[in-house]
């Protein structure tokens, strides 16, 4: 059935949405959120997570096109919901303060896990914080940020590996020996750490990933899940800071090394919560 589906990406007035076929091999109505639960769960309410978004919406493509992404909702709110399960509520901030640009059209419309952690944070994802004005306040806060997280989506290559106020915050997180979370594309915002600088200013070199590889993402606009071809392609960037990307494919994969932790895709975003939630934990 899903044969006879269009593989034509489809526009929503501005830019492309992935095309029908695309949609039924990638997106699905229901995630494996498994519900776990931590028996040594966090109590200080004051320990949080501060969530990196984009509010970028549209990526230009090399043919002109431009690609409908931002954060992946699962990507995003699994992990959420199990680092609250463990304890943890989080801060959305994207660079500026405008709201996050969330690939809506990625919404598991069957969860009703998934789609009530959004509602629970719409208002922080329509009016987040700004990145911008945490690092003029020197990265001061009333709460204590326990880890970084940097969702996926193709979103997260969008103005935020190229920029200063997260690359303060991330230099910052590693100086204060937190914890770094990135899924699928999420990864490639790490580049803003090593903006305007080489390998030798890059906290990463010599860590190895599980993220989304590039070469999948060379194949998606044969099946319309974009509308041409990648810009470009962030694996490559990271790889030569030093990182090294231990996957080629998508199989829900995982990873920790010291204080990064990574997984591969939407696929992974259950086990990427849960392995984020115990490592906070001390599990």
């Amino acid at each position: 059935m899903s044969q006879e589906l269009s593989k034509e990406p489809v526009f929503d007035g501005i830019g492309y949405e992935p095309s029908p076929f695309s949609r039924s091999q990638f997106v699905a109505s229901k995630t494996d959120y498994d519900f776990a639960t931590y028996e040594n769960a966090n109590k200080d309410k004051n320990k949080k997570i501060l969530v990196v978004c984009t509010e970028e919406r549209y990526m230009t493509m090399k043919n002109g096109k431009k690609f409908s992404t931002g954060n992946h909702p699962v990507e995003t709110l699994v992990p959420m919901s199990h680092l609250a399960a463990a304890g943890f509520e989080a801060d959305i901030f994207t660079p500026k303060g405008a709201p996050v640009a969330i690939e809506m059209w990625a919404m598991p419309s069957e969860d009703e896990a998934v789609k009530g952690i959004y509602e629970q944070y719409r208002t922080q994802f329509e009016n987040p914080k700004s990145l911008k004005d945490f690092v003029a306040g020197d990265m001061q806060s009333d709460v204590e940020y326990v880890a970084v997280f940097l969702p996926g989506g193709h979103g997260a290559m969008l103005g935020l590996p190229t920029n200063d106020d997260l690359k303060k915050v991330i230099h910052w997180s590693v100086e204060n020996d937190k914890y770094m979370l990135a899924i699928c594309h999420g990864p490639a915002a790490l580049l803003a750490a090593a903006h305007h600088e080489g390998p030798e200013s890059f906290p990463y070199k010599g860590y190895q990933v599980k993220s989304f590889p590039d070469i999948i993402d060379t194949k998606t606009p044969g099946i319309g899940y974009v509308p041409g071809e990648m810009p470009w392609l962030y694996g490559e960037k990271l790889e030569a800071l030093g990182i090294e990307i231990l996957n080629n494919d998508i199989s829900g994969a995982c990873h920790t090394d010291r204080k990064l932790v990574t997984g591969d895709s939407p696929l992974a975003a259950n086990n990427f919560g849960k392995m984020s939630a115990e490592v906070l934990l001390g599990q």
